[in-house]
């Protein structure tokens, strides 16, 4: 009673804790539960054109940092005969080009790769910027700025809404004198820059990519940014809505300079991008490796190893097969876990290949197996002499199949040669004790059950689910213990009742 009262929270322990674990390395590191998906990313290059005067030079290039709505990786730069490096002050991140002397027109690219996230996560407890610094107008200015004002203010409640009150005042279709009086003297981002300056509200103009595929010698877009509730919130200048456009990139933000060059001349900055896909599972391999869920994964051992792992991660799905068959179904098997070794052979050498060498070579093996038995050998040295037996029929087959042109008839040759050794020597032992019937039962229900773990086996999704996940081996581990509770009549067993059903 006591261990029933432990068996069904451990059962359920191991369940919960292969699906939670499973869900966090889908969550966290993005690695999805079904093979062959692609995530869609963004190939974002920055060209850099300059007039060098043959002197030392040095280009510094503002570079993104944790984006919204992306993650960045992958960073390279195209720059021969240029030293380069990130440079990270705080908030401020810059890569700096530097060489002792170059004359001439030069070029300088900086390449990145942004994967769009699902949700962009809030930028809460930014640092406070300063108070605004009183924005300086003409007398006329000043006037038409207090009057778009206090429009403004009475069309709002808080700083965001006043904002977007701005926006849609200079944006209208037919603006009033005061906001074309204003447009004429400032641009649009300066301008709303000034007017939530003056009325003490922080702001701010960043730039940013709207991507689009195959775009060529693109410029950076303004958007404006205010201060409010510990966090910068963007405004798009097209059309006053709070947030950013969509595949909208933003690059560079603060007072900072885009470009800063240093012995040289006619610079300038373009941009190109191209969207591309990539396998979601390579993806979250190449920007979590940091993550502590990474440490419990194979994809960091060498690829020897992992191609080892990979076929012993999905045994256990052979087993949970084999446990249903007997324990559920009731079929007959040679040996408990004979069945799972022979479809870990088919699983190395494909199914009807693999199918069809082991049926030959265990029944040349039966025939020289009956000779054995009449010499009256010791096990161990019948055994031996089986072994060595079964390694010639396989390089026979292997020839064989070479010579007629089939490259399958090599797969043989990877067949674990002590299982079938073994399986000659359980078949013929079975022989002479029940007879060929039992033979049939049981090598039939063997190679039933190890067809149909093969097939689970290789079901791409749980290949997938097994290597990536290997947690759910847990889930398995439970299944296995709750059939192991079985006591109940077999599927297989209850032909025995035919006769108690009512005839009609």
């Amino acid at each position: 009673m006591n261990s029933r009262l432990f068996f069904y929270p451990m059962v359920l322990l191991l369940i919960v804790a292969g699906l939670l674990t499973a869900w966090l390395r889908h969550e966290r590191m993005g690695i999805p539960f079904v093979p062959g998906v692609q995530t869609p990313i963004w190939l974002v290059e920055a060209r850099v054109d300059f007039t060098a005067k043959g002197e030392p030079v040095t280009i510094s290039l503002d570079l993104p940092e944790n984006p919204p709505g992306f993650s960045l990786f992958d960073e390279q730069t195209a720059s021969p005969g240029y030293g380069f490096a990130v440079l990270e002050r705080g908030s401020d991140r810059r890569g700096e080009w530097s060489i002792r002397t170059a004359r001439g027109p030069q070029v300088l690219y900086y390449k990145v790769q942004a994967v769009p996230l699902a949700t962009a996560p809030a930028a809460v407890g930014e640092e406070a910027p300063a108070p605004p610094e009183a924005a300086l107008w003409s007398a006329a200015e000043s006037l038409a700025a207090q009057q778009l004002l206090e429009t403004a203010y009475q069309q709002s409640s808080d700083p965001v809404s006043m904002t977007r009150a701005l926006i849609q005042q200079l944006l209208a279709p037919v603006p009033d004198q005061n906001a074309t009086l204003l447009l004429g003297q400032t641009l649009l981002p300066q301008l709303l820059q000034k007017l939530l300056h003056t009325a003490g509200i922080p702001a701010r103009i960043a730039m940013g990519l709207q991507l689009e595929d195959g775009r060529r010698n693109q410029q950076l877009t303004p958007v404006l940014e205010i201060y409010h509730q510990q966090r910068w919130l963007p405004f798009d200048l097209r059309t006053g809505a709070q947030g950013l456009p969509q595949d909208f990139l933003l690059w560079h933000q603060g007072s900072r300079s885009l470009l800063d060059v240093q012995g040289a001349y006619n610079s300038r900055v373009r941009f190109s991008m191209l969207r591309q896909s990539l396998s979601a599972v390579q993806l979250a391999h190449t920007t979590t490796e940091e993550s502590k869920l990474a440490f419990f994964g194979v994809h960091k051992l060498p690829v020897e190893e992992q191609n080892m792992l990979k076929t012993l991660l999905v045994l256990p799905l052979g087993v949970l097969v084999m446990v249903f068959m007997r324990v559920l179904v009731g079929l007959k098997t040679a040996g408990t876990f004979m069945p799972v070794l022979i479809a870990l052979s088919f699983y190395q050498t494909a199914l009807l290949p693999g199918l069809t060498g082991f049926l030959a070579i265990v029944a040349l093996g039966l025939l020289l197996r009956g000779y054995l038995s009449a010499l009256n050998l010791l096990l161990v040295a019948r055994i031996s002499t089986i072994v060595i037996i079964v390694i010639f029929i396989v390089l026979f087959l292997s020839l064989t199949g070479y010579q007629l042109g089939y490259n399958t008839g090599m797969t043989v040759t990877f067949f674990p040669v002590i299982i079938v050794a073994w399986t000659i020597e359980r078949m013929s032992i079975l022989w002479e004790d029940e007879g060929p019937r039992e033979v049939l039962i049981q090598g039939g229900g063997s190679l039933l059950v190890a067809v149909f773990g093969y097939l689970l086996m290789t079901w791409p999704l749980m290949a997938h689910l097994s290597f990536h996940f290997p947690e759910i081996n847990l889930i398995i581990v439970a299944l296995i213990l709750l059939m192991g509770h079985y006591t109940g009549y077999r599927l297989l067993e209850l032909r025995r009742f035919r006769s108690m059903l009512p005839r009609s």
